[in-house]
């Protein structure tokens, strides 16, 4: 039995060709449409540039009161005087400084009571260890110089027992440790130059504090004369454990 349709004239043989130049036409109108813009005349409006006339301001001129010009200068008329020459003048001669063999040297006799002498105190620092007559600590009077010097040294110990103060922050830091506290007692028996080293500044303040609170003394004496004399004393900073 033969078939009715013709082969040659088949329909379906190109779709797909078709297919694919229809959805290329319609992509293309789409995209005209969405990129298609339109603007709405009733809201343009045309800018009038309006340019004014420049208004030039006229300014005033002002006269001020300047002084006048200073006047021109005088010439001053030089009038030369002839005078004869009647003076005689006398020339100063230079005569020469130096000295020669020829010249006598005059002896000069200085004698003892004609040089003045003058004496300047010195001040002098003795430390404690070699000093003739040690400083005397109230309550250490009449005694020899090593009763004195065993009393000075027990006075301040007592001074220092008596004046302790274990500060409340280096409680609560747990600092402890030892003090060389340094002083001077000068040429008047006052305490001064105080100076010390130790662990921590807490603990140097609170010795220097105590030291600072020291009676005044009769000063040392070395050779007859009143002197500095330094002394070093440690203090003991020593937290009690449990």
């Amino acid at each position: 039995m033969k078939p009715k349709k013709n082969p040659e004239l088949e329909i379906g043989r190109n779709s797909s060709l078709y297919f694919a130049i229809g959805l290329n036409i319609m992509l293309l109108i789409s995209w005209q449409a969405l990129e298609y813009k339109t603007y709405d005349k009733e809201l343009a409006s045309i800018d009038i540039l309006d340019v004014e006339e420049e208004i030039e301001e006229d300014i005033p001129i002002i006269k001020l009161n300047t002084p006048p010009p200073p006047p021109p200068p005088v010439a001053v008329t030089e009038s030369i005087e002839i005078v004869e020459d009647v003076e005689d003048i006398e020339e100063t001669v230079i005569e020469s400084t130096e000295t020669n063999q020829d010249d006598a040297i005059k002896d000069v006799i200085v004698r003892v009571e004609d040089v003045n002498v003058e004496e300047i105190e010195e001040d002098v620092e003795v430390p404690f260890a070699a000093i003739e007559n040690v400083p005397v600590y109230p309550g250490c009077e009449g005694k020899s110089k090593k009763e004195m010097k065993d009393c000075f040294q027990k006075k301040i110990q007592e001074h220092v027992m008596k004046n302790f103060q274990y500060p409340d922050t280096a409680l609560e830091l747990r600092i402890q440790g030892r003090v060389s506290v340094i002083f001077v007692i000068d040429s008047k028996g006052h305490t001064t130059n105080v100076r010390s080293r130790g662990p921590d500044k807490i603990l140097e303040t609170e010795a220097e504090r105590i030291i600072k609170l020291l009676p005044k003394m009769i000063p040392g004496k070395q050779r007859g004369k009143s002197v500095k004399v330094s002394y070093a004393v440690p203090i003991f900073f020593k937290l009690q454990t449990s």
